[in-house]
């Protein structure tokens, strides 16, 4: 399944300090006071717009939404409303993640501001947790699939790269992709998992091939160079090492994974895989925002594609 990774600043409101520049919040209501966030084939959190401070926006249990549920009557309880009232555009783009990677696509889910007065429509797209999405309490891997899936929305440069997510929603089922995403999609990339709504931390471990010293990427927090380490550091985003090191392969030739463990706590992750055209390579005439000035063909000094730098 495609969607598109902004860069939010994986502290993901949820997460923590953010790694990349400032991201905007929801933009400003239309005359009728509606705010429609669509979901597209491609969406994602934008790295710098959920802080991982924002993730956990006081506690991803998001002050019971884990057991309301995202049914109508989960979203209209006193609780949400007092969540959402700390910060309306932070808990709306909160939102519009969760609501796309829990809630099956052709699915919305609406709530109207009563400060404000603002309605604001969130579409669903990868219906990773069923049960919560009809109005159930969220289970464990329900909690762990939503949170795996806002982390791997991450991008630390306030840029928007589409992803193939790859997996198992919490029932089982294997989140559909076509051949022709998969022939597009051709770099595996990271894997993710951890629980927010337990408080129990996100985690990321690297799948695909390490960057050489002409090569970068926006989705720089679980993608490795030649140290074997991820360029940026996306706290509270932890890094754990190979994928293939920490999680269960599922026999899908490395697409997905059953289990991935760290802490002796076992989870249900997703993995993530990239186009070959959105790794940036010192030398193809764009400075790109991943890439700096020099005088040199490394991603950190391009003269070719940067220039000189004053």
């Amino acid at each position: 399944m495609r969607t598109r990774s902004w860069a939010w600043g994986v502290s993901l409101a949820v997460l923590g300090a953010g790694c990349g520049p400032g991201g905007s919040g929801p933009s400003p209501a239309d005359p009728v006071g509606t705010q429609q966030q669509a979901a597209l084939s491609y969406n994602g959190l934008s790295f710098n717009g959920l802080s991982f401070n924002g993730l956990s926006f006081n506690g991803l249990s998001f002050n019971g939404l884990s057991f309301n549920g995202l049914s109508f009557n989960g979203l209209s309880s006193p609780a949400f409303a007092s969540w959402f009232g700390l910060d309306p555009a932070l808990a709306a783009e909160v939102m519009h993640y969760v609501v796309l990677c829990a809630v099956p696509a052709g699915q919305t889910r609406t709530y109207t501001d009563a400060g404000t007065n603002t309605a604001y429509t969130w579409s669903g797209l990868l219906g990773l947790a069923p049960g919560w999405s009809g109005g159930a309490a969220a289970t464990v891997a329900e909690q762990q699939l939503v949170s795996a899936c806002l982390a791997a929305h991450t991008n630390p440069f306030g840029v928007s790269v589409p992803i193939s997510v790859q997996g198992r929603d919490a029932l089982g089922q294997t989140i559909p992709s076509t051949p022709e995403e998969l022939a597009s999609f051709t770099r595996p990339e990271s894997c993710f998992f951890g629980n927010l709504f337990q408080g129990e931390g996100v985690y990321a471990g690297s799948q695909n091939p390490p960057l050489d010293a002409t090569q970068s990427t926006s989705r720089a927090c679980a993608v490795v160079d030649g140290s074997g380490m991820p360029r940026i550091e996306c706290a509270p985003l932890v890094y754990v090492g190979s994928c293939s090191a920490v999680c269960e392969p599922d026999g899908t030739a490395g697409l997905s994974f059953l289990h991935c463990s760290t802490g002796g706590v076992t989870y249900s992750p997703i993995t993530t895989r990239i186009r070959d055209a959105d790794v940036a390579v010192c030398g193809d005439g764009t400075c790109q925002v991943t890439e700096s000035c020099g005088a040199s063909t490394t991603y950190d000094a391009c003269a070719a594609d940067c220039g000189a730098c004053p």
